[in-house]
């Protein structure tokens, strides 16, 4: 039976990585949080991974923002604890799959990225998150796959997609930025697709290195806002577009953030769903952050 490690398990990517494995009753898991495990402790990283078949990692700094000013701090999780964790699943012949992000590129593209298009992060976010993927490719070049995702939201916890419905309800116009372009990708479908790709790494299907993440299509903030308004039933209309500089913040965001997802088909895995299906599924459930 395949034992798997779900590293950050305690935030939104980390909780829908648990509820597609309790699908699963063939692969047994453990979940770490992060008061559970200190993923910069590199023994208590080893000692975790021991006995385990497939590590999924979700632990991240993700505050993009606070990164530039402690950008030592966010590295140490999103770049040497990434080093930590692959040491360890070198050492036990786990397989890791490690999440990564679109910051990783400079944002300059006019078509879509593909998996191996030259790297430039803009922000301390991004460079730290490309120190982690460069630890996966040099430890694990057999059995290390990196997987970057973009515009994350769920129906549950903080992020853009929960702060437009809060924000409907208590403002009667949005400003929305209008000129970054990426893929919203619901966490809840990456989760699946990364226990997909761990099936395919283990039965020796999917090759190790890169894959893209994100849902297919793309759109801007202002068209995500205006999806989330029209999805409950709200009018479009009260969302407004606006620009990058109506909203300076201290990091640099990449003004393109499209990924292509060529790499799934030669790992017999179907490709990404479009960006507003997924979104019209996850906003129609039941309860929030439970899938159908």
């Amino acid at each position: 039976m395949t034992r798997v490690l779900v590293t950050g398990a305690g935030g939104m990517l980390g909780r829908d990585l648990l509820a597609v494995l309790r699908t699963r009753p063939d692969l047994p898991v453990t979940a770490a949080t992060r008061a559970g495990l200190d993923v910069t402790d590199a023994g208590a990283v080893r000692d975790a991974v021991g006995g385990h078949d497939v590590v999924l990692n979700a632990a991240a700094w993700t505050d993009v923002d606070g990164a530039e000013t402690r950008e030592a701090d966010a590295t140490a999780v999103n770049g040497d604890a990434v080093v930590h964790l692959a040491h360890a699943c070198a050492v036990s012949g786990a397989r890791l799959v490690h999440v990564s992000t679109d910051y990783v590129f400079a944002g300059d593209a006019v078509e879509p990225y593909p998996e191996d298009a030259p790297t430039g992060p803009v922000n301390a976010y991004g460079r730290g998150k490309l120190a982690g993927e460069r630890a996966v490719a040099r430890l694990l070049p057999e059995t290390g796959y990196v997987v970057r995702t973009a515009w994350l939201y769920a129906t549950h916890g903080r992020n853009f997609v929960t702060t437009m419905l809060r924000l409907a309800a208590e403002r009667d116009r949005l400003d929305v930025v209008d000129d970054q372009r990426g893929q919203p990708t619901w966490s809840y479908r990456l989760a699946e697709r990364l226990v997909a790709l761990a099936d395919a790494a283990l039965a020796g299907d999917a090759a190790p290195g890169t894959y893209h993440g994100t849902a297919a299509g793309e759109t801007t903030w202002y068209g995500l806002a205006r999806a989330v308004f029209a999805l409950r039933g709200l009018d479009p209309d009260r969302v407004r577009p606006t620009t990058s500089d109506s909203f300076p913040r201290p990091a640099r965001r990449p003004r393109y953030s499209v990924l292509a997802h060529g790499r799934w088909a030669a790992a017999k895995l179907p490709p990404p769903e479009d960006w507003h299906a997924d979104l019209a599924e996850a906003l129609s459930l039941p309860r929030p952050g439970t899938p159908r």
